[in-house]
């Protein structure tokens, strides 16, 4: 289970990277006004600024859920691991003496 969610994590973090170097700047319109006709034309006339910001708040609120699970489960998991006592850890040592 923590895998898969692992794997989900890192999947949407390099997805809400790609998707914020996609969107364009506030000072982008500038430029279609000068000159730039065809700018913007593959998510319609009114641009992706709709489209891209809905995209990254989904992707930001499965980045900040899978967070919340991660975090909840790594900081449970060492409840459950077994302590190895003390005398098992000297007698798998090697002697001081011995060189």
């Amino acid at each position: 289970m923590t895998i898969v969610v692992a794997i989900i994590h890192v999947i949407i973090a390099i997805a809400l990277i790609l998707i914020v170097l996609l969107q364009t700047g506030r000072g982008s319109d500038m430029g279609a006004a000068f000159g730039g006709g065809s700018s913007q034309t593959l998510f319609g006339s009114s641009g992706s600024s709709g489209f891209m910001t809905k995209l990254t708040t989904i992707a930001a609120v499965v980045f900040m859920l899978t967070s919340l699970v991660l975090a909840y489960t790594y900081s449970h998991k060492g409840s459950t691991v077994r302590n190895v006592p003390a005398q098992s850890q000297q007698q798998n040592a090697p002697a001081q003496g011995a060189k």
